[in-house]
């Protein structure tokens, strides 16, 4: 509490006229407090200069970033109903962005850059809230045929949850992009920033800086297209694979197993050791303690299961109780600072928040005074939404509208928090607790059978991409930070960039389900609407709901924090999967070696410097070489590697190891 209390004092600190604090001279790369705390006088210099105007919104970035998030909302749709996993756009767009404005010749374009990152990045967030809810209508459909679904549900449901994310985050972007800095990791942000920035450099120091971050991309995603696309060696290491491991799972259900990929393992550098460990233990809790006593000790249809199937019908369900109580916390905690926006929103709309100095063009932010009147609007269009689109009973339409409202506004910091720590939105888990308090909430007011079906799963919708949008909305508004970036242009074309990823999913949806379908064979995947499915059809049609593995997580998530362990790191750990985990551990374990690789301080530091670059390439270069492997597997290239799973393990961890070496041994290439 008193950490909270000093942060918020941070926050509440008037601002200083840092116009006389900066030098004249734009910096070729970031300087050396980008990813640090400042000192009590320090002052943090973007590679734009605060005061002065750039190039940012022109024909050529709004017209670039509107094309690549179409692009980008197609493929990651297909990809996130067909294995379940939403790459992240960021990344790659920002790669495409610096590619494109050095092949054009285009000059200081990284004003631009990050107006095309930033509106393309809509596609990722839009696409993770819309095909983690919607498609459960389509299969709860086939069972139910009077479950009715169109376009307009799917359009409106993203547009508006996308729309709500943006504004009720804006008043929050200051105290976590600005006065929180150096405090969180930021780890995509990170990526694509050094993505962005290497695209800046001419000089000597940042070309060899910008060609260090295309060695490791290419490293990166080299060997994780490879993996992914021929499998010439594991992508996940595993126990079970052996005979001995075999056993063990059968007998005990404990397993252990690590993701060998290149950009987890960068993924897991940039969060650091501490995070990683916190992370890393709730997932090897939840494997290695909570999986082995149910399948020991659990009734017989329990104990026939596999460890993954145990994991996905029960575990995980204490980690999803566990991310909503840690949520919860998270919003006792920042009840100062929520606070302190609604305070500065309510006074700057009675117009007693006025200033005779204009803010700085880098913190200068659409006005509250708009953020508040289009938060009304756009609240008054939910609630319409709500009533005509799917509900149609005036009482029970204001119920779900407030219980929506106040889930995606509380939430937006949880979502926030997440992000800055892990990289990693737990948006479908805080979805399904939603999904949860909502349909208890229906069933009091009489709304349930497939009408409350249809009610619950459109505001499961609207709440999942409001929080997905909060949470990816961060990472934008820190990458421009770090850049030197105008806030209010990076919020006014972020609504456009939603608009048309909205409108991109609702059709792609729409053709998927017509082409594959959802459920039955040969259908697409969509494993987290099929586990919202799951959740809400015995709650509305009547059946078993595990209230006990909720309040599990609850309880857990309380003494946690009693404890004074971080909770919501904690039990992301027990949602995420632990092969996904693992890699965090190993990442953060290099950084803490290298870090620590030398008696001179400053040569630690440049060598943890240096480490982040190579990471961010990591990152970078799996990302977009992700994109390729997608495609390749949609035009229907197929490769069976003709080697036995364990050589194939084998050969993982010969490869693994290597990628780790080339970690280490180019970050202790820093030199001070």
């Amino acid at each position: 509490m008193e950490k909270v209390k000093k942060d918020l004092h941070e926050a509440l600190k008037p601002e200083t006229d840092e116009r006389a604090i900066y030098a004249d001279a734009d910096p070729l790369e970031l300087p050396e407090n980008a990813f640090r705390e400042l000192g009590a006088d320090e002052h943090y210099r973007p590679i734009m200069h605060p005061a002065r105007d750039y190039k940012e919104v022109t024909v050529y970035s709004v017209v670039m970033g509107l094309v690549l998030c179409v692009i980008f909302s197609a493929a990651a749709a297909y990809l996130g109903l067909k294995v379940g996993q939403v790459f992240e756009a960021a990344i790659p767009i920002a790669i495409i962005a610096v590619g494109l404005s050095g092949a054009l010749g285009k000059k200081n374009a990284l004003g631009q850059n990050v107006i095309i990152q930033s509106i393309g990045a809509c596609s990722g967030v839009i696409v993770a809230g819309a095909i983690f809810t919607l498609p459960a209508l389509y299969i709860l459909q086939a069972k139910y045929p009077e479950i009715t679904v169109n376009f307009f549900q799917i359009f409106l449901s993203s547009l508006l949850g996308g729309v709500l994310g943006i504004l009720f985050f804006i008043p929050f972007r200051k105290y976590f992009v600005k006065d929180m800095h150096g405090k969180y990791p930021f780890p995509e942000a990170t990526a694509t920033t050094q993505v962005l920035a290497s695209g800046q450099n001419a000089g000597a120091e940042g070309g060899s800086q910008a060609k260090t971050l295309v060695i490791a991309s290419l490293i990166g995603g080299i060997y994780d297209y490879v993996v992914e696309t021929f499998g010439f060696w594991a992508g996940t290491l595993s126990t079970t694979v052996s005979s001995w491991g075999e056993a063990i799972a059968e007998k005990t259900k404990l397993v252990m197993s690590c993701n060998t990929g290149a950009a987890v393992l960068g993924l897991g550098y940039i969060v650091g050791l501490r995070y990683a460990f916190i992370i890393c233990a709730g997932s090897l809790f939840v494997w290695w303690v909570i999986i082995p006593l149910m399948g020991t000790y659990g009734n017989a249809e329990i104990a026939a299961m596999t460890s993954q199937d145990i994991f996905s019908n029960y575990a995980r369900m204490i980690g999803i109780g566990g991310i909503a109580m840690a949520g919860v916390i998270g919003i006792v905690k920042s009840w100062p600072i929520i606070c302190q926006a609604v305070g500065l929103a309510g006074r700057e709309f009675k117009g007693g928040a006025q200033s005779s100095r204009k803010p700085m063009r880098w913190q200068w932010d659409i006005s509250m005074k708009h953020v508040v009147f289009f938060i009304a609007i756009a609240l008054v269009a939910v609630l319409l939404f709500f009533w005509f689109g799917g509900i149609n009973n005036w009482w029970q339409a204001l119920v779900a509208w407030s219980v929506g409202t106040l889930i995606a506004f509380m939430f937006t910091t949880v979502a926030a928090n997440a992000i800055a720590i892990v990289g990693s939105n737990p948006v479908s888990g805080m979805t399904l607790m939603t999904l949860i308090i909502a349909s208890a909430i229906f069933v009091a007011i009489g709304l349930k059978g497939t009408s409350g079906i249809v009610a619950s799963m459109i505001i499961g919708g609207v709440v999942c991409t409001a929080l997905s949008m909060a949470g990816g909305f961060v990472t934008d508004l820190k990458v421009g930070y770090w850049l030197g970036s105008t806030p209010r242009k990076q919020e006014q074309w972020k609504f456009l960039g939603t608009l048309v990823s909205a409108a991109t999913v609702g059709g792609v949806i729409l053709v998927l389900n017509q082409v594959y379908g959802f459920s039955g064979e040969n259908a697409l995947v969509a494993p987290q609407a099929n586990a919202m499915a799951k959740v809400i059809e015995p709650l509305m049609m009547g059946g078993d709901t595990p209230w006990i593995l909720y309040m599990t997580g609850v309880v857990l998530a309380l003494l946690l924090n009693w404890l004074g362990v971080p909770a919501l790191a904690f039990c992301l750990g027990m949602f995420i999967p632990l092969s996904l985990n693992m890699p965090l551990l190993v990442g953060g374990a290099v950084a803490y070696f290298v870090s620590h690789s030398s008696k001179d301080q400053a040569v630690n530091d440049a060598r943890r410097d240096r480490g982040t670059l190579i990471s961010s390439g990591l990152i970078a270069g799996g990302a977009l070489f992700g994109v390729f492997a997608a495609l390749t597997r949609f035009f229907g290239f197929e490769y069976v590697c003709g080697v036995s799973a364990g050589m194939l393990q084998v050969y993982g961890i010969i490869a693994y190891g290597l990628l780790i070496a080339y970690l280490w041994w180019d970050s202790c290439r820093g030199r001070k």
